[in-house]
């Protein structure tokens, strides 16, 4: 198969698609007020547009399509089927403000669906504490558990403009290099297709002013499903599990370290309103982006920094790996780095607060007014703008 042909098509057209409708949704949504407003939880000044989740579907789809010229993609319809439920749920959220409760019925029914129909699921540690294949009673559970966990971190993740797109291109980049080198072409064609229908997104939604699009809870639901079903492949697939052996590559550890800055900041937020005494879901501002942006760094640098200690995670369980480390040992060190670059860094951060305040209120105004030249920032909002 010409790998560099098929790359080449998927995002190309996976790219354009997403571009291609990207501002009919925008007059769409202004047009019906469907946008998110602005209150003291949020960072947006104005209300803005939330329907990106469906520019990013379509482009995705549209790559898919373009990609059986070359390749066959059904067996990712099921996949598909599942993003488009989750879109779906999304977007009536974004619009209605369904229930918790309900948008958590369908988040599992949709895992049920991976599992049952997709054949997808958290089925082995692959000798991880000495535990191998695990019976369905357990593996079952587990992956709802899980898949919803990684589905709901990813939407408490997109809340900076770019942080989604960008942490979500970076993931897609590496389990796409995965799945070309183990010949796993229908998930690479998906790890292709959404990574060039993110960029568009992230184009606008970074630099964009009067095309500026939130991803809503229809893209960020919609790519946690992409995400975990990456994960599950990698993780029930015997392909996978045999080159892992081969190479002393703990699989449970590297799938963690893939998804390690949503997952702990996640665990962090939420174990900390719990010990507030607060209810885990109501929605505050203490996730690390918030923490970034609050010392005067833009958004588009937090977002890069965020997928740069994510990438870190994955390079610190990498290095453990190339060290010949145990399986145990590989999870640990992620499990370490996480809480190290995660709760580290936003605590850290809290305590010179509490200690030094008159001196981190100077970095803060500093930082602010010694931000990089907007030249180029400015150039790509008018460039954005029109496309």
């Amino acid at each position: 198969m010409n790998t560099i042909l098929l790359t080449l098509i998927v995002f190309i057209t996976a790219f354009a698609g997403a571009a291609i409708i990207h501002p009919y949704l925008v007059r769409f949504a202004k047009t019906k007020d469907i946008v998110d407003n602005p209150n003291t939880r949020k960072l947006q000044l104005r209300p803005v547009p939330v329907l990106g989740g469906l520019a990013i579907f379509f482009g995705i789809v549209i790559g898919l399509i373009a990609a059986n010229i070359v390749a066959d993609t059904t067996p990712l319809f099921v996949v598909v089927g599942c993003m488009m439920i989750m879109t779906y749920v999304g977007a009536l959220d974004d619009v209605l403000d369904i229930s918790p409760i309900v948008r958590l019925v369908w988040q599992i029914v949709t895992v049920l669906i991976l599992i049952y129909i997709g054949d997808f699921s958290l089925n082995n540690f692959h000798g991880l504490w000495g535990i191998e294949a695990l019976p369905q009673y357990i593996s079952t559970p587990l992956t709802i558990i899980a898949v919803v966990g990684i589905i709901n971190a990813l939407n408490l993740l997109d809340g900076a403009d770019g942080l989604f797109s960008i942490f979500c291109i970076s993931v897609c980049a590496i389990y796409g290099a995965i799945f070309l080198y183990v010949g796993d072409y229908p998930l690479f064609t998906l790890a292709v297709a959404s990574a060039g229908a993110l960029i568009p997104f992230l184009l606008h939604n970074a630099f964009g002013i009067e095309s500026k699009m939130f991803g809503g809870d229809g893209g960020s639901l919609q790519l946690g499903v992409t995400l975990s079903v990456f994960v599950m492949e990698v993780i029930c697939r015997p392909e996978y599990g045999q080159i892992a052996t081969q190479n002393n590559m703990a699989l449970v550890p590297f799938v963690l370290a893939t998804l390690s800055m949503p997952v702990f900041d996640t665990l962090r937020v939420m174990t900390a309103r719990i010990a507030r005494g607060t209810s885990p879901l109501i929605g505050d501002k203490t996730h690390l982006h918030h923490l970034f942006i609050d010392l005067g760094i833009s958004h588009i640098s937090t977002a890069v920094l965020i997928s740069t200690l994510n990438l870190m995670v994955v390079g610190a369980w990498y290095l453990s790996n190339q060290m010949d480390c145990s399986a145990e040992t590989q999870l640990y060190v992620v499990i370490a780095t996480s809480l190290i670059l995660n709760w580290g860094i936003y605590y850290g951060v809290k305590l010179l607060d509490r200690l030094l305040p008159e001196q981190m209120e100077s970095v803060r105004v500093w930082k602010r007014n010694h931000r990089p030249s907007r030249r180029l920032f400015d150039f790509m909002r008018k460039f954005v703008d029109k496309m």
